[in-house]
């Protein structure tokens, strides 16, 4: 779990500096522990100097800018049969973060969702499986090449690099 953990937080420290430095002025509230977020698939509130605010969902991928794709959670604990975040987030921006790159990706999630639902059979789905304590549990996602949301959906992904 700890690797697990220590990975979400560099994809969240690492998605931080990218919005902070693209937007200066604004402000980024961390509210992954708070409850009434939780249920909604929001990690941060990007909050801009002109007051606009943002709910913000950070995914993390220790592998996956080598393959250039992204994984879409579509189910999020197969056991439980829990839905993915990609599919019931309310946040208004998807940071993907490929964190051993160092590249975060800011994606307009309904837009980018809008466009990958009526095409999400001719993606192969991919398991990962993670350990918490004693507990296994299996993620489900597609595996979407990045090229392609980038020519599917127009303006939905800007990309920095911290």
């Amino acid at each position: 779990m700890r690797g697990v953990q220590g990975a979400a937080d560099r994809a969240v420290a690492l998605a931080r500096e990218a919005l902070l430095k693209d937007q200066p002025g604004s402000l980024l509230h961390d509210v992954q522990g708070d409850p009434r977020f939780q249920h909604r698939g929001v990690d941060l509130l990007w909050q801009w100097a002109d007051g606009q605010v943002f709910g913000v969902e950070v995914k993390g991928d220790r592998q996956g800018f080598r393959r250039g794709t992204y994984f879409f959670e579509l189910v999020s604990n197969a056991e439980k049969g829990s839905p993915g975040c990609f599919l019931y987030s309310t946040a208004d921006l998807y940071v993907y973060v490929f964190v051993d790159a160092r590249q975060v990706h800011v994606l307009t999630l309904n837009a980018v969702r809008e466009w990958f639902v009526p095409r999400a059979k001719q993606y192969k789905l991919k398991t990962t499986k993670t350990r918490t304590g004693a507990l296994l549990y299996t993620t489900v996602g597609a595996a979407v090449p990045i090229r392609e949301v980038r020519e599917g959906v127009p303006g939905a992904v800007q990309v920095h690099a911290p």
